[in-house]
């Protein structure tokens, strides 16, 4: 898997970062039956270099370079409409804590799965064609 070199930089800071934010016990196939019913919203934060080597089938990609913008009140409800419940995950489950600290407190329930991008294929969930 090929990396750049920013998302081997933004890798390397944050690893020595201590979060707040923790990893949901929202199992796999809770986050499904969330997504099926309509009632949450799946976000990739893996930069675009990886998703385009692969992603989810119900992944949305939002960058965690892009989120680290500061994003907007509105540019979440664009992006997450009415859902409440926003999961996040990237490939190890790290970039996910750092992108729910940049999105919490803007009214949705945001939250970053341990499972990475090869976790989760593994449980089922489906790639991408």
């Amino acid at each position: 898997m090929r990396f750049s070199i920013y998302s081997m930089a933004v890798q390397f800071l944050l690893c020595g970062m201590v979060s707040a934010a923790e990893h949901t016990k929202d199992t796999p196939q809770v986050v499904k039956k969330n997504l099926k019913a309509d009632k949450a919203i799946l976000v990739d934060v893996r930069e675009v270099e990886e998703w385009n080597e692969g992603h989810l089938a119900d992944a949305n990609l939002w960058q965690l370079s892009d989120i680290n913008d500061g994003p907007s009140k509105e540019d979440l409800k664009k992006r997450f409409g009415d859902k409440t419940v926003v999961y996040l995950h990237c490939r190890a489950g790290t970039r996910a804590l750092y992108a729910a600290e940049k999105l919490k407190d803007k009214g949705y329930d945001i939250r970053p799965l341990k499972q990475g991008y090869a976790e989760l294929l593994k449980a089922g969930f489906k790639k991408a064609e």
